[in-house]
């Protein structure tokens, strides 16, 4: 179990519960990073907190999507921050991928496909013929000649994804049963495990309701 690698979701603008989750989850015997959405990182106390936080894996996920300039000018504002992790939307095309990664630093450049809370339903109402995997395959080679340092694709895509991109995987999705939320493709952290993934990204089922319980379901989805 100590190979298994966890992204903690801080879902949260209440510093307060921000904190119980990463004293609960501190002890367990995984590799834990914490993943600040837009929720926390627009909160008026966030971007004070974690330029506090200290000796923790942190994840900044702001799926950055604009022109090269201000995706890259989006990275340089948040550097004093020092994630190790950022994200950016691949759809904001090959030249803003490329942008990003150059003034990166040591920051960890993450490529976003397609939402987990999409389908391919939800695909054609945007107006793509394409369906998600197919897309997703696409956006991998994008981040592959973008020389991204990972990729976040549901755990449903990451055999498609392993074929043309060789570095970390995060994977979002993440369910302990059939309540899925708002997400549509989702698999359990086993089976996600066992598709391939790196690291996998879990924010309500540990964090919502008692920490300490989901905390144990999670160890026993790991068996």
């Amino acid at each position: 179990m100590n190979k298994n690698k966890i992204f903690v979701a801080c879902d949260s603008n209440d510093i307060k519960k921000i904190k119980e989750i990463i004293r609960k989850t501190g002890k367990l015997k995984l590799k834990v990073g914490y993943k600040f959405g837009l929720e926390f990182l627009n909160s008026k106390k966030g971007r004070l907190f974690i330029s506090k936080l200290k000796n923790k894996i942190i994840f900044g996920d702001y799926k950055f999507a604009d022109i090269p300039n201000t995706c890259a000018s989006a990275v340089k504002a948040v550097k004093d921050l020092n994630f190790n992790y950022l994200t950016i939307h691949i759809s904001s095309g090959l030249e803003a991928l490329k942008a990003t990664k150059k003034v990166s630093g040591k920051t960890k450049i993450v490529g976003v496909t397609i939402l987990t809370s999409i389908d391919n339903k939800s695909l054609k109402k945007i107006g793509y013929s394409k369906d998600v995997k197919k897309i997703v395959l696409e956006q991998a080679k994008l981040a592959n000649k973008a020389k991204l340092d990972a990729i976040v694709c549901s755990p449903h895509e990451v055999n498609i994804v392993k074929k043309v991109f060789k570095k970390e995987i995060i994977t979002p999705g993440i369910r302990f049963n059939s309540k899925v939320d708002d997400q549509k493709r989702t698999l359990t952290p086993k089976q996600a495990y066992k598709n391939g993934s790196d690291w996998l990204v879990i924010g309500r089922p540990i964090t919502k309701g008692n920490i300490e319980n989901n905390i144990k379901n999670l160890i026993n989805h790991l068996k």
